[in-house]
């Protein structure tokens, strides 16, 4: 299945609003991205694409990345510097286990939902919501050739 259409339209609006909801209870920064192979192990695939959406300018350092590859059949959290010196290991294997319930399923929607409001709540222990908090990242799902076309565009 291809990324585009891994999630409909609402879908991604109730994910999307999932994300809102969950950086409402924690200064942490989340993104989803999808895209439809993955040509690498997903975890090597998610720190690239970390670093494709510059998720690492968040000023705490406290951005997650839930990525999905739709075809490929994987996917991978990974955490920036600032929250993996301070959660425990395995901090994420709930919400690897979560994601992998659901996509085995067919629940990909409901699987991504309810990992962005886990993680918001993992989050929200380890860095709190502020009142100066500051949305430092978009909050809508990005996808693999967008973010490829700009990443080669900007190398030209």
């Amino acid at each position: 299945m291809k990324a585009r259409e891994f999630l409909t339209r609402e879908e991604r609006k109730r994910i999307t609003d999932a994300i809102v909801r969950a950086e409402h209870a924690s200064s942490g920064e989340i993104r989803i991205h999808i895209e439809s192979n993955c040509p690498s192990e997903p975890k090597e695939r998610a720190l690239r694409t970390f670093h494709i959406l510059r998720m690492t300018r968040t000023s705490a350092r406290n951005a997650v990345l839930i990525y999905v590859a739709s075809e490929s059949r994987k996917f991978a959290v990974l955490g920036d510097k600032g929250i993996d010196a301070v959660v425990p290991h395995g901090f994420w294997k709930d919400v690897c286990a979560l994601l992998a319930t659901h996509f085995s399923s067919g629940a990909y929607a409901q699987g991504l939902e309810e990992a962005v409001l886990l993680i918001g709540e993992k989050l929200q222990a380890f860095f709190p919501y502020r009142e100066d908090d500051v949305n430092e990242l978009p909050d809508e799902i990005s996808f693999g050739d967008e973010e490829e076309e700009k990443e080669n565009h900007a190398e030209s």
